[in-house]
């Protein structure tokens, strides 16, 4: 069972987060709280908040790192400063109940670069594997981990915390056509270079997602977020939807378990492959223009440049 989600106000606007799809903003609270809130008005709708709200607590209640998910009563008002229009737009569509995540100072996205060197035990890795398999989370690669390495300074090591689950779901997107059984392709998952023990924890989590189980965190979805879902005739049904599906497909983990992973060796050999193909496939004075991004330099007719 969970505990239920808190409600906060805001009381000051930081900033916007540009970087995300979302433009998510940063924001102080009144319980002295500082949260990453994404908004109802954003493109990607109100179902992506429903899938933040269900895969995120769902992780938490399988013993997952999440941060703290709230809901928060935002004023457009509090926000009038900020400079950019299509922000100042997107608040004044979200006025009302938004949702809120736990702003964790310091993490650090888990990059390529610091998967070489991070070292992820098998059976956490399997875990998450499994939950993004569980709920069809088709965004968590190898270029958009959507996994943090908290905290970076201290005595703690940094650990895995999971975020951004609002592209899971995918079901919920054509509820017609959701089987339970249907596999994903999870060749690319950010964690697949660990060894994930998938079967393991398909034994240790699978018996745990019951329906009462569900039923409590999809308890906490706000009736507006569910209204007027077509093909349903009351926020209700629509949870009950949720629940029917995502129990039938932890019943049905061994249709769906994904268990071939390339391993890292595998994976740094494909990206040479591609970047080569890339490569080859750019006209000549297209392959003297250095690359801004920083990739590695190579050397063509003895002159190094920036690939």
């Amino acid at each position: 069972m969970t505990d239920g989600l808190r409600h906060v106000t805001t009381t000051r606007y930081v900033m916007p987060l540009h970087s995300g799809g979302s433009v998510p903003g940063v924001f102080e609270a009144d319980d002295l709280g500082t949260y990453v809130v994404k908004f109802t008005g954003s493109a990607q709708g109100r179902k992506a908040l429903v899938a933040e709200v269900i895969v995120g607590e769902l992780a938490r209640a399988l013993g997952l790192r999440f941060p703290e998910l709230v809901l928060v009563h935002f004023d457009p008002a509090i926000a009038d400063a900020e400079p950019h229009q299509e922000v100042r737009d997107l608040h004044a569509s979200s006025a009302g109940v938004n949702l809120g995540m736990d702003h964790l100072p310091g993490a650090r996205d888990l990059t390529p670069e610091a998967a070489e060197t991070f070292t992820v035990d098998p059976l956490e890795a399997g875990r998450i594997v499994w939950l993004d398999a569980l709920t069809a989370n088709v965004d968590r690669t190898v270029h958009s981990s959507n996994l943090l390495l908290w905290p970076t300074l201290g005595v703690v090591p940094p650990r895995l915390w999971l975020i951004d689950h609002g592209a899971a779901l995918v079901f919920h997107h054509r509820w017609d056509a959701g089987d339970p059984t249907k596999a994903y392709d999870f060749r690319h998952h950010a964690l697949g270079r660990y060894g994930p023990d998938v079967r393991a924890a398909d034994a240790e989590l699978a018996p745990r997602v019951t329906e009462e189980l569900l039923r409590s965190i999809v308890d906490e979805v706000p009736d507006a977020w569910l209204d007027g879902e077509p093909g349903f005739g009351s926020p209700e049904a629509v949870r009950a939807a949720y629940v029917d599906h995502l129990h039938a497909r932890a019943r049905a983990s061994g249709a769906w378990l994904p268990l071939d992973f390339p391993t890292a060796d595998q994976i740094a050999a494909e990206n040479a492959l591609r970047a080569a193909r890339t490569q080859q496939g750019r006209p000549a004075w297209l392959k003297q223009v250095p690359d801004l991004h920083g990739r590695p330099a190579v050397e063509q007719d003895g002159t190094v440049h920036l690939r």
